[in-house]
């Protein structure tokens, strides 16, 4: 679930006139999770622009003065920064938490995390990993507005924030200027998510390589709720779905998958949504939008190749695609990314 992607922006500092990285501050709170706080560090500390500069600056602050924080752990970790450094934020990441008390209990901020909440720029953009969504519905940031939560907080989280319209089934939410994501390694797809929304699909899938993650998992992608993993003897549809990705130029039957998994069309379609989480049909568009995405960005080929490589049918079907994905059409999308690479600068807001 996305908006469409941003217009790249560049920002000046003395030592480069014409470059500075896009701020993500993190929010380290007591009793946080060390995998969460980790994820923003590790994503969006590597992609570079062409000339080998870091397109994202990542801070990591508590809502106190620079010094210890606590975690779920047995350890505690030492975060440099207090407060302050939200206020220079492009990005605010929200990780989760296991002592968030009255804000998940009561739905109401702590005054020491109001005050560091009210230190941020409005439009600055939000995101929450897990449980940190608590904090920005606490804040009334989500009110409204569509957000995520893991499975198993999502009744709890609905309760608490009424005026919030809360999915549980999806991976992550991005509504524009804030986005929340379901538990722990949806995180990553959260974060993979803005870096792709900020500098396109190739910087994405590079990060993704270097962290050994699948390079893209839709935000709309199940959470897999109380759906156990097929027997390891049990037939997949690994095969149907390499085939098929293979064979994205050529119209693609539901009959046809089945067979290369010698199932019945009820069977492959009920495995599938086990596997996967959505339907083959939902699952081949995904695809084929992935793959035009790709091709928009590192290609030079028209708009009605593209249709015809990714097999959509029409050039009219694949912007109807797009604009349902992405809220752009074809030619915006290319114009976006395919500019930013041109002038080598591939910023972010």
């Amino acid at each position: 679930m996305s908006h469409a992607p941003e217009t790249s922006v560049t920002r000046e500092t003395p030592d480069h006139p014409e470059h500075r990285p896009h701020r993500v501050v993190v929010l380290a709170l007591d009793g946080l999770l060390p995998f969460e706080l980790g994820i923003p560090h590790r994503i969006f500390g590597r992609p570079t622009d062409s000339a080998d500069r870091p397109l994202y600056e990542v801070l990591t602050c508590s809502v106190r003065a620079p010094g210890l924080v606590e975690t779920d752990a047995d350890f505690a970790v030492h975060v440099p920064h207090g407060p302050e450094a939200l206020t220079g934020a492009d990005t605010v990441v929200v990780p989760a938490s296991y002592r968030l008390g009255p804000v998940v209990e009561e739905g109401v901020l702590t005054p020491e995390l109001a005050a560091a909440l009210a230190r941020i720029t409005p439009g600055t953009r939000l995101a929450a990993i897990c449980n940190g969504g608590y904090v920005l519905a606490a804040a009334g940031l989500l009110d409204g507005r569509p957000a995520t939560a893991h499975w198993a907080d999502a009744e709890h989280f609905q309760r608490l924030f009424p005026l919030v319209d809360v999915d549980p089934d999806v991976l992550f939410i991005d509504d524009g200027d804030v986005l929340t994501s379901a538990g722990v390694a949806a995180g990553i797809d959260l974060c993979l998510h803005i870096v792709r929304r900020d500098h396109g699909t190739a910087v994405a899938n590079d990060i993704a390589r270097r962290t050994v993650v699948p390079p893209h998992r839709d935000g709309g992608q199940a959470q897999y709720i109380q759906r156990p993993l097929p027997a390891p003897q049990s037939a997949t549809t690994t095969a149907a779905r390499a085939w098929a990705l293979g064979s994205l130029h050529e119209p693609i039957q539901l009959r046809d998958m089945a067979a290369r998994e010698s199932m019945s069309v009820r069977t492959f379609t009920r495995r599938f949504r086990e596997e996967v989480g959505v339907s083959p049909g939902q699952w081949l568009t995904r695809q084929r939008v992935e793959r035009a995405r790709q091709l928009l960005e590192s290609s030079d080929l028209t708009v009605d190749q593209i249709t015809r490589d990714c097999g959509f049918g029409s050039a009219q079907s694949m912007r109807q695609h797009l604009q349902a994905a992405l809220g752009v059409t074809p030619t915006a999308y290319r114009r976006t990314f395919q500019s930013s690479t041109n002038t080598g600068e591939r910023q972010g807001r």
